[in-house]
């Protein structure tokens, strides 16, 4: 009788399709049986905790239609399999969408930038160590929050848009891709599907299993930044307990154009609030038209919180995204 140990990996299918159409018949045909990997930095943790045990993977890394960032004729388009690292490096992005740049390059550490890509950064999972360790919370299909409870540690969870959970979508690059109003390509054997950013991201009231809109079969394999956003003065802040590694305790994605010292149109949005990235229009509505300066920011800071509910242990995020608020507009 031979003893299996706890520690060794469970059987898996790895399948490593190299082009479009047999990425997407495995993922069609697999279906919720089929995991998809990327860069793995989600995936991996999930089968160290044992939470997950998918029974087939489909590696995406060797599809080279999916991966690097060329221009188009009214923007930028980006693969789904490009890297953190590439992104944050790359000269175009840099010179025309530095907001993701500068996202990109806040994310964990240099070597998960290296291996991590895009389209994993804005696809994974929900960060709450609840739901990760097993537990049997709403989202992991029980009838309860424990992060929402007397006793809940919830000093990282959201201030809004809380419906049974209270996870906070994890990405630093989904902030910006929303302030640059990007477009979500997603793909399938059925065709593709043009999802706006802001539209590519689900909270609980919607859909209490997943964070964005990818349905069985479907994947996620580009996204297009316009050129509506280029050039626009930016902001990018991430607050976390430590510059590396760390998820945001609240990130703030600015997107200003400004003439004359007047700011003539704004997307701004916030990250690590609530299970999607929060746009806020209220304050957008209000910056139209009045100087960029701090008077103006002091002014409508509070409008970027109001109907805020904090749990026990996450008040200071209030203050803190005010804060960053006041900062992106101040620039």
């Amino acid at each position: 009788m031979v003893a299996t140990s706890h520690d060794v990996m469970p059987d898996i299918e790895l399948y490593q399709p190299t082009d479009e159409a047999n990425a997407l018949e495995l993922a069609n045909t697999l279906g919720s049986d089929g995991w998809l990997l990327s860069g793995g930095q989600d995936t991996y943790g999930w089968l160290k905790d044992r939470s997950k045990t998918p029974s087939a993977m489909i590696e995406l890394t060797k599809i080279d239609a999916w991966k690097g960032i060329s221009e188009t004729a009214d923007g930028v388009e980006i693969g789904a399999v490009t890297t953190l690292t590439e992104i944050a490096n790359n000269p175009l992005i840099q010179s025309r969408f530095a907001l993701l740049s500068t996202a990109a390059g806040k994310v964990a550490s240099p070597q998960i930038r290296n291996v991590g890509t895009l389209g994993g950064n804005v696809a994974q999972d929900a960060r709450c160590w609840y739901y990760r360790r097993g537990l049997d919370c709403y989202r992991a299909g029980g009838n309860l929050c424990y992060a929402d409870s007397p006793e809940g540690l919830n000093r990282e969870h959201a201030l809004f848009g809380a419906s049974r959970c209270v996870a906070v979508s994890p990405s630093d690059t989904a902030p910006a891709l929303v302030a640059l109003d990007a477009t979500m390509v997603v793909s399938s054997t059925g065709g593709q599907r043009l999802i706006s950013a802001e539209d590519f991201f689900v909270g609980p009231a919607r859909d209490i299993v997943n964070m964005t809109v990818l349905n069985e079969g479907e994947i996620l394999t580009a996204v297009r930044l316009p050129n509506t956003w280029a050039n626009a003065e930016f902001y990018f802040e991430k607050v976390a307990d430590r510059n590396v590694w760390d998820f945001a305790l609240v990130n703030i994605a600015a997107a200003i154009k400004v003439s004359g010292g007047v700011i003539e149109d704004a997307r701004l949005v916030a990250g690590a609030v609530e299970a999607t990235p929060r746009r806020l229009v209220d304050v957008e509505n209000a910056i139209r038209g009045q100087q960029r300066s701090a008077q103006t920011a002091d002014q409508v800071a509070a409008l970027s919180t109001e109907g805020a509910r904090p749990l026990n242990y996450n008040h200071f995020k209030v203050p803190l995204m005010q804060n960053l608020v006041k900062r992106a507009i101040r620039g």
